[in-house]
């Protein structure tokens, strides 16, 4: 596969020997895993800014929404020195064709969440970002963005790298000419995805969409991609994938017979209990939808958002 995908990625979790003690933090899962689709652009905000490889460790110290970055033992400021930098590499990075960042965890210039900001007592506070991871989120506010620690969780790296992939083929749909005609078989490609992260968002999309006819183009394309990334932020639980299991399996009820309903009912309900991984229904969903050729549903990204070798579904 050819990897086109861009994705930001902490300079040391690549094995990137960068960080204060002159050592890195490399990540197998992200570099052997996650390397085989996404093509990486490393960052390092402290060498990229000056400072050298090995340097006196820092911390984040004041309040949680403007922290300065303080060198712990010699109590330099490099705060200016990061901030330039942050707005140097930000307006390279809108350039580069991003689908989304990993994070190092903890980092005050990368960490994303619950940093520890320390107060004027020398007491600290996980309150705070990286002042790098701050300013990235702030700038690309509908981009992917995670820590490499949460990617652990099995619902969060699903919900991260269906994201990526997602946003990629939003990337590509714009960049082959925006228009009315082309968004709608774009949202109609993901639908059932909508529908499993945000009921409501989708019915909110629906509604764009319908009235898009009479709204300029520009418009439509900036509101339909923030309601596009925001739905697809949220979680998709048990019970909203439930629901859209039963929703494809009403597509086969003239086709299936009662033992075959049964069947599926059956596996629907021991996912939704959580005794099946959700690949299982997937599967003998997608062995229906070969079997009656039921085009529709060939055409839903719900029903492979992810290339099938990363296995994100394959947890209870």
């Amino acid at each position: 596969m050819e990897k086109c995908i861009k994705v930001g990625v902490s300079a040391c979790l690549l094995g990137e020997k960068v960080r204060y003690d002159g050592g890195h933090k490399h990540d197998r899962y992200i570099t052997d895993t996650l390397g085989r689709f996404f093509n990486f652009v490393p960052v390092c905000p402290e060498v990229e800014s000056g400072m050298p490889v090995p340097r006196e460790a820092m911390r984040l110290e004041g309040y949680a929404a403007a922290p300065r970055l303080m060198t712990r033992i010699s109590r330099i400021d490099k705060t200016d020195q990061m901030l330039a930098f942050c707005q140097k590499k930000l307006a390279e990075l809108e350039t580069a064709g991003l689908c989304g960042f990993i994070f190092k965890k903890d980092s005050p210039s990368s960490g994303l969440y619950r940093v520890k900001v320390y107060d004027s007592k020398g007491m600290p506070a996980k309150v705070g970002s990286g002042l790098f991871a701050g300013a990235f989120a702030s700038r690309f506010p509908l981009l992917p963005v995670e820590e490499e620690g949460r990617l652990f969780d099995a619902k969060l790296r699903e919900n991260f790298i269906e994201r990526v992939f997602s946003f990629h083929r939003w990337q590509t749909f714009v960049a082959e000419g925006f228009s009315f005609e082309r968004l709608i078989e774009f949202h109609t490609a993901h639908k059932l995805l909508l529908m499993a992260h945000s009921p409501d968002i989708y019915r909110k999309l629906g509604v764009l969409v319908a009235h898009g006819k009479g709204v300029k183009p520009m418009e439509l394309q900036a509101a339909y991609e923030q309601l596009f990334m925001q739905g697809l932020a949220l979680l998709a639980t048990t019970k909203k994938n439930s629901n859209v299991l039963h929703h494809i399996m009403g597509y086969f009820k003239k086709y299936l017979s009662a033992t075959e309903k049964q069947e599926l009912l059956e596996v629907i309900g021991q996912y939704h209990d959580n005794l099946l991984p959700l690949v299982v229904p997937i599967t003998l969903l997608r062995h229906y939808v070969n079997k009656y050729d039921q085009q529709y549903l060939k055409g839903q990204y719900y029903l492979a958002p992810h290339p099938a070798e990363l296995m994100l579904r394959n947890h209870v």
